[in-house]
C-alpha cells in the first residue's frame, strides 16, 4: 500500500497510508493531511489514486506545489517522489513498487507514437485517432471484456478491446482520461485538461465514473461507445 511521509527539516511529522482515491492536503481542517501554516493554501493539493498509479494535482495555490524541487500543476507520482509546500515536505512511497511502464510514460508515448494493441492494423488505426496506451496483463479467459467504439472522425466504426488492466485515452496538452478495469467494473477518471469528458452527454466529476453497457464517451474531440463483450 502506498503512503505519503510528511516532514519538515528532516523530522518526520506523520505518516498516512493511501486508502482513498483522493487525498487532499491543504491549510484547512477539512484536508486528510492538514498543514496548519499561513504559507499552505486552504485547499493546496490533491492526490489521486488510480488502480497502482497516482498524479498530485496542485489547486491553484498561493504559493504553489513543488515536486522534486520543479514547480508542477498535475504530474504522476513515483516511488519515492518528493512533494514540497513551503518547508514541508512529503514523500510519496510504494512499498511493494514493481517495475513495469509509468502513467507518465504512457502518456508520453500517446504524444509520441500511438500504442498499438497486439493484432490487427485495425486497433493501430483506433490508436492513431483516439490516443490509447496501456499496461500489465490480460484478464483471464472467459472473462467479460470492455471494448471502445470510435463513432466520430476517420477511424468511425473501429472497436478497441481494453483488454489492459489500464488504458490511458486523449491528447496530452488538451484532454486525457484512464479507464481502469477493476474486480467490479470499468471506471472513467479524468487526469489532465481543463475540461472533463463526457459520457452520456454530461461531464464527469474528479472521481472515478463507473462504465454502463453502451455509455458514450466524449473525449478530445472524438465520440466512443463504452460496451461489454462476453
Amino acid at each position: 500500500m502506498p503512503k505519503l511521509v510528511l516532514s519538515m527539516d528532516g523530522l518526520v511529522l506523520k505518516e498516512l497510508p493511501i486508502v482513498k482515491e483522493r487525498t487532499t492536503i491543504g491549510r484547512k481542517p477539512d484536508n486528510d493531511i492538514q498543514i496548519d501554516n499561513l504559507a499552505i493554501s486552504g485547499h493546496h493539493a490533491v492526490i489521486t489514486c488510480i488502480t497502482n498509479d497516482a498524479f498530485l494535482e496542485d489547486q491553484n495555490s498561493t504559493n504553489g506545489t513543488y515536486l522534486n524541487g520543479q514547480q508542477v500543476k498535475k504530474n504522476v507520482l513515483r516511488n519515492n517522489d518528493v512533494i514540497e509546500l513551503g518547508k514541508y515536505r512529503i514523500k510519496y512511497i510504494v512499498d511493494d513498487a514493481k517495475p513495469g511502464l509509468a502513467a507518465s510514460e504512457m502518456i508520453d508515448s500517446v504524444a509520441l507514437k500511438p500504442f498499438q494493441m497486439p493484432g490487427t492494423m485495425v486497433d493501430a488505426e483506433i490508436a492513431t485517432d483516439v490516443g490509447l496506451s496501456g499496461t500489465q496483463a490480460a484478464p483471464a479467459a472467459g472473462a467479460v471484456t470492455g471494448v471502445i467504439q470510435v463513432l466520430s472522425g476517420g477511424n468511425a466504426g473501429r472497436e478497441l478491446e481494453l483488454t489492459k488492466s489500464l488504458t490511458t485515452l486523449g491528447k496530452p496538452g488538451r484532454q486525457v482520461a484512464v479507464i481502469t478495469r477493476r474486480p467490479h467494473g470499468f471506471f472513467i477518471t479524468h487526469v489532465e485538461g481543463a475540461s472533463f469528458p463526457l459520457v452520456n452527454g454530461k461531464a464527469i466529476d474528479a472521481q472515478a465514473r463507473p462504465l454502463r453497457d453502451h455509455d458514450i464517451i466524449e473525449l478530445a474531440g472524438v465520440k466512443m461507445e463504452f460496451f461489454l463483450r462476453a
